[in-house]
């Protein structure tokens, strides 16, 4: 799933190599913090959130296969 949302995020991003991630498994639930430059913000999530609800979707309907619960939070580089 990991690599799902990677290759969604840089996609969208104009600068893929500057998009960090930050993942956390907690036994059933994998927590992924996406860490974008501000420019890249709007463009990864979309208007009114509809690619980042989207990726959210995705991930969903990929990851009952493994029996595991994915929260995906997009931040903006800077930001706490």
């Amino acid at each position: 799933m990991i690599e799902l949302i990677k290759y969604v995020v840089d996609r969208f991003a104009e600068k893929p190599d500057e998009v960090e991630y930050d993942i956390v498994e907690d036994g059933k639930v994998v927590n992924v913090t996406v860490t974008l430059s501000g420019s890249d913000m709007g463009k990864v999530i979309g208007r009114q959130g509809k690619i980042a609800k989207a990726l959210r979707t995705l991930v969903r309907a990929g990851s009952q296969k493994e029996n595991k619960k994915y929260n995906i939070e997009i931040k903006e580089r800077g930001e706490n």
